[in-house]
């Protein structure tokens, strides 16, 4: 991703976002992370419906429920970075080896020990100095590809090649409608 000139405020936001980040993955310390948000923040992972709302209850998702369930190999690839006066809006693709229960992710489904890669958008909000809150949206489609659960071969869907065209612009379109004979 090509980087511009950011404003103060607008770096500050980066920068508190990337410590936020770190505090999740690397550190992988809730307390952290939530030294980060508002005193009522608010989480969605808008595909599989959790999150928290509140810092206690949004603390308490991190340390129990999203943390030590999420890959250690979790990686995220920044494609976009949009930023306003108020919030950040980024394009990403997630990268994991689903090696456990990912609770927050795809409830109900054990470990496959399959990779992922999944397009992701993320709307960070901010309010005061501090992170209000994140929308967190991903295809759901393209994961229970990815993790076996539904046929691209009788579904109009794709898996982990859905992120080849997001990062190079030569890769095959069409696929799909291909696919189906359209």
């Amino acid at each position: 991703m090509a980087e511009r000139a950011y404003t103060a405020d607008e770096q500050a936001m980066i920068d508190l976002w990337q410590r936020h980040t770190q505090a999740e993955f690397e550190l992988k310390d809730a307390d952290a992370a939530i030294a980060t948000m508002t005193d009522d923040p608010m989480l969605v992972h808008v595909p599989s419906g959790t999150g928290a709302t509140g810092k206690e209850a949004l603390r308490k998702f991190y340390a129990e429920v999203f943390i030590p369930n999420t890959p250690g190999d979790f990686a995220t690839e920044v494609i976009s970075r949009t930023i306003d006066k108020q919030r950040i809006v980024e394009e990403f693709i997630m990268r994991c080896t689903h090696d456990r229960h990912m609770v927050w992710f795809a409830p109900g489904i054990e470990a496959t020990g399959r990779k992922l890669e999944v397009p992701t958008i993320g709307i960070i909000e901010f309010e005061g100095g501090k992170m209000a809150s994140e929308h967190i949206y991903w295809d759901q489609a393209t994961v229970l590809v990815q993790l076996g659960l539904l046929d691209p071969e009788k579904l109009p869907v794709m898996g982990g090649d859905q992120c080849r065209r997001l990062i190079d612009r030569d890769a095959p379109v069409n696929e799909l409608i291909e696919r189906f004979g359209e």
